[in-house]
């Protein structure tokens, strides 16, 4: 069975929406953020202060490239779009759905900016970062969730329609 892979700004819910999907296919869930703890031993933010956001970004790619799973729904860092290497195996093993808000509803969710390891360069904002990632995250994805007004479960049903569409179009 393929895999359903998640991709999208930090708070867009990914994690949240991914377990809730994960259970409505009766799938399987795994965060790529948890992953990475369990591969590094540590916490993402403690990552990108101790090794920088370049390294960080490494790391993020080998772990994601070392998932071999079938049947999951994969929930990804944000900063996930940024390796090529990654976004390649992620659509060898499954769809990609991007889970798209608009900036406002970001700002409003993520409370804890500097702590939650986000791959935040110096002197960037949470807005230069959505500006810079949007395009990203449209290029890569099969298709796109529009999440904004939606509350939980008619975003795991959006997400459901999206893929089922995504595989009527590839047949």
């Amino acid at each position: 069975m393929e895999n359903i892979i998640l991709i999208g700004m930090p708070g867009c819910g990914k994690s949240t929406v991914g377990v809730k999907l994960a259970q409505a296919l009766d799938m399987s869930f795994i965060d790529t953020d948890d992953v990475i703890q369990a591969r590094s031993g540590r916490r993402l933010q403690e990552m990108v202060d101790d090794d920088g956001i370049d390294r960080f970004l490494e790391e993020e790619a080998d772990a994601v490239c070392s998932l071999q799973v079938s049947g999951y729904v994969v929930a990804t860092g944000g900063s996930v779009v940024y390796k090529e290497r990654a976004m390649r195996h992620l659509h060898a093993v499954g769809t990609v759905l991007y889970i798209e808000l608009p900036y406002e509803e970001i700002e409003r969710r993520i409370h804890n900016l500097s702590s939650r390891g986000i791959a935040l360069r110096e002197g960037q904002t949470l807005r230069m970062l959505y500006d810079e990632r949007i395009p990203l995250y449209e290029a890569q994805a099969d298709a796109v969730v529009h999440a904004q007004g939606l509350k939980m479960d008619e975003t795991v049903q959006a997400a459901i329609r999206a893929c089922c569409e995504k595989r009527q179009s590839m047949v």
